[in-house]
């Protein structure tokens, strides 16, 4: 589809999409609406993303269009607390938000004006609206209902329902036959009048639920599973209800009672299943904190985080949760950020740094100015491209939503023609009506549905909790069929700074103090780099006078009456200093891929310091973790050769690419993909952007909060590469579970249908309704509770996060 350059996207709540099927109709008739140009619905989350073009419709449209489909929408997907509230019209929750609550701009969704929330939220119930805390929230939905209300709303419908099956069925035929005697109705009542009376709670309340699903999804001209189980306990009871009101005869009100039962007993455990799926967008969603302390004309304010605006000064005590995204003002301190970026270490902040909403200040008291709120946070965008990434489709799950449809196609013929071929083959009303209705409730596709969605729902989410970050099933799928990385050097594989590597001295004393005290005075990334060696060794600190900067060559000073240079070998040369001695020990630092720099004191050479980007702690381990995976590790650098060689000898790296230029890497990708090869590309998401568009897979690193990097994938929020083997396991664990549910799900049809149809009838082999559902039902829990095992997914060696960190705990699994 081609989407043009003006489209936006947004995840609306869809509230009332109880089966991983009802999604399509929603799908198909929001994309004949004017302005959508796609639409990706997920039942498991209760969302849609939707996206559409904004000169020819907006999100209020949006709304309006999703509620005409008979399902709820409470706007914009937030997390709570970050959005301010919506108002609705009084008496309609979920109905139509107010006109002037409308506006797409200066916020999703539909929002009170920011820093009066007090004033107008009362303003609003003079005139007559209301608040409902759940569009607040941002998360659940139908009629209000969060999906923990809606998997309660399920069990209640089903206690009622199994209540009242067991009197009905025991005074049904089948219930003799298992007692072995009759029981007489009360009241003097025939039995079927008696099943009757008791089958309208089960039928109108407990089992209304899927008249009114089936009703929507005819009228969104679609055929889902709902239409499937209204078929069968409204013919079963139709019937029943016929030959009770003609005189009487066998009937099937336990069928539909105990079908009923069944199907929301299976439909309660699969609910809750696979609202597990969900946990880590529930955890992302709850992150940001309810209540901000804000500074306004020196007085401290505890105001709802969603009125807190840009510009404001936010008061962060210690052990409190950063609330908005801004920059420190005053104070010093260590934020833990493991929850939203993955970085298990606390980060040291001072004035000038950066701090992400959501983390937890550890231990110093910070003024923080706020720079980001509401949907523009890091925290708000991270949640919006994970919610994105679980609603899109992969290209088999597009595949298994066709065959669903058709599969239901397929149930409701099935069903007459088996309805008719026991009729023509001498069976009786009764029992040619239960062979057909078995073959219409086992034919469901309810597993077939959830078989993909749920894989990526749990996959995206596992991802999420270690800062890797899925833009789309796609590139989940796709990660998982990789088998060759590319990756950058510098600030990828190495920490894109210069380390000392080594120090040799040259006649006796390196004087190393004497070269730190010149070193400290200049800002060149080598001399910082000196120093850090040389404080790290415990070096004496000494003052140097007369600091000359030689811009390209060195540095010069006076240190203890003492005249010291530091530079390369120009400088020296400048100064007269004799380099036949220390110019081998030169040539061989820099034949193993090191700069060299030279230090002298008073026109004699006493040191040769060996200069390298170092690489990082995780590289060795990330390489080999992908070597065990079976992927050939390839670095692809700018660099010379002989220093690739260095890094690529260091981390056991197969085969090294250097002298590239930067828009030459994008070529040498594509000759890779030339020879067969599925290539992830990592790179730092800018300088390598080309390079991650040409890829299979693009991957950017070190993203930090930057997730919305447009040439890559699949971000990485830290700078770690042992996230890269960790991000393909996901994949492939993934990928797996999908198999595995698509397999089940096909495989428990094409045994199934035959059974329920009575092809096995000559040899006992048969299906009762009640039975079709309990395995229909059991067939998609199997499915849900298989792709929540993709939470033990064994992930590469997590030993390098820090005990006792959210970040670790979520690894352990805890």
């Amino acid at each position: 589809m081609n989407l043009n350059s003006t489209a936006e996207s947004v995840v609306l709540h869809v509230g009332g999409l109880h089966w991983a099927t009802t999604a399509h109709g929603v799908e198909q008739t929001l994309l004949t609406r004017p302005g959508v140009l796609a639409v990706d619905a997920n039942a498991i989350s209760q969302t849609a993303t939707v996206t559409f073009d904004p000169t020819r419709t907006d999100v209020a449209e949006l709304q309006g269009w999703v509620r005409e489909c008979g399902y709820h929408c409470a706007g914009e997907s937030q997390p709570t607390h970050v959005c301010v509230p919506r108002i609705e019209p009084a008496g309609h929750p979920g109905g139509h938000a107010a006109p002037d609550a409308h506006a797409r701009h200066g916020g999703p969704g539909t929002t009170v004006p920011h820093g009066h929330g007090g004033h107008d939220q009362a303003a609003s119930h003079a005139a007559g609206v209301v608040i409902s805390p759940h569009d607040a929230m941002g998360h659940g939905g139908h009629g209000g209902m969060s999906m923990d209300a809606m998997v309660a709303d399920m069990r209640n419908r089903f206690l009622v329902a199994a209540v009242l099956s067991v009197p009905i069925t025991l005074f049904s035929p089948m219930g003799r036959d298992m007692l072995g005697f009759g029981l007489p109705a009360p009241f003097g009542l025939r039995d079927e009048v008696f099943a009757l009376v008791l089958s309208l709670p089960v039928v109108f309340y407990a089992g209304w639920i899927f008249f009114d699903g089936a009703f929507r999804a005819l009228r969104n001209r679609t055929l889902d599973m709902m239409v499937l189980v209204a078929i069968a306990i409204g013919a079963g009871w139709l019937y029943s209800l016929y030959v009770t009101l003609t005189g009487g005869g066998e009937v099937f009100f336990e069928a539909a009672a105990v079908l009923t039962t069944f199907v929301l007993l299976g439909h309660w455990f699969e609910m809750r299943a696979r609202g597990g799926a969900n946990d880590a967008i529930r955890a992302l969603l709850d992150l940001a904190p309810p209540m901000a302390t804000v500074i306004r004309d020196g007085v401290e304010a505890d105001v709802p985080t969603s009125e807190v605006l840009v510009g404001d000064l936010v008061l962060v005590r210690p052990g409190a949760k950063v609330p908005v995204d801004g920059v420190v003002r005053e104070g010093r301190s260590e934020v833990d950020e493991s929850m939203v970026t993955g970085e298990s270490l606390p980060v040291d902040k001072t004035v000038g740094s950066a701090v992400v909403g959501a983390s937890i200040n550890t231990t110093g008291t910070l003024r923080v100015e706020a720079t980001k709120v509401g949907a523009d946070s890091a925290l708000a965008q991270i949640v919006a491209l994970v919610q994105q990434a679980q609603n899109s489709k992969a290209p088999g799950q597009r595949l298994a939503d066709r065959a669903a449809f058709w599969l239901v196609l397929v149930a409701i013929i099935g069903g007459g023609l088996t309805f008719g071929a026991w009729l023509l083959a001498g069976a009786s009303v009764q029992t040619a009506m239960l062979f057909a209705i078995t073959v219409v409730v086992i034919t469901c596709p309810d597993a077939l549905g959830l078989a993909t969605p749920t894989a990526i729902m749990v996959g995206t989410g596992l991802g999420a909790k270690r800062g890797v970050l899925f833009k789309n099933a796609t590139a989940l799928e796709t990660s998982a069929k990789v088998n060759t990385v590319v990756m950058d050097k510098t600030g990828t594989l190495t920490k894109g700074e210069p380390e000392v590597t080594q120090v040799i001295a040259v006649g006796g004393d390196p004087h190393l103090d004497l070269v730190a005290a010149v070193e400290r005075e200049s800002e060149h990334p080598l001399a910082a780099a000196v120093v850090t060696h040389a404080d790290a060794l415990g070096v004496a600190t000494r003052k140097a006078a007369e600091f000359r900067n030689v811009p390209g060559h060195g540095a010069s000073a006076v240190v203890d009456g003492q005249e010291v240079a530091v530079g390369n070998r120009r400088l020296m040369e400048s100064l007269g200093v004799d380099l036949s001695a220390a110019g081998p020990i030169r040539d061989r630092v820099a034949a193993q891929g090191q700069t060299a720099v030279f230090g002298a004191v008073d026109g004699r050479i006493v040191a040769v310091i060996g200069l390298a980007d170092a690489p990082r702690e995780t590289s060795a381990r990330a390489v080999a973790a992908l070597h065990d995976q079976g992927v050939q590790v390839v670095m692809l650098t700018g660099d010379n050769q002989a220093t690739a060689e260095r890094i690529a000898a260091q981390l056991g790296i197969d085969t090294v690419i250097a002298d590239v230029l930067p828009g030459d890497k994008a070529a040498h990708v594509a000759d890779l993909q030339r020879q067969g090869r599925v290539v992830a590309m990592v790179g730092d998401g800018v300088n390598d952007a080309p390079a991650l568009a040409q890829a299979d897979v693009g991957v950017a690193i070190g993203a930090g909060t930057d997730v919305a990097i447009e040439t890559a994938d699949l971000v990485l929020m830290r700078s770690d590469p042992l996230d890269v083997p960790t991000a393909l396991t996901i994949g492939r664990g993934t990928l797996r579970k999908m198999r595995q549910n698509l397999g089940w799900a096909v495989g428990y049809n094409v045994v199934a249908l035959p059974i329920a149809a009575g092809v096995f009838a000559g040899v006992g082999l048969t299906l009762r309704p009640e039975i079709a559902a309990l395995s229909m039902s059991g067939s998609s829990l199997i499915v849900a509770v298989n792709a929540l095992l993709l939470k033990r997914l064994r992930l590469p060696d997590e030993s390098h996060r820090r005990p006792g960190t959210p970040a670790a705990q979520a690894a352990s699994g805890s």
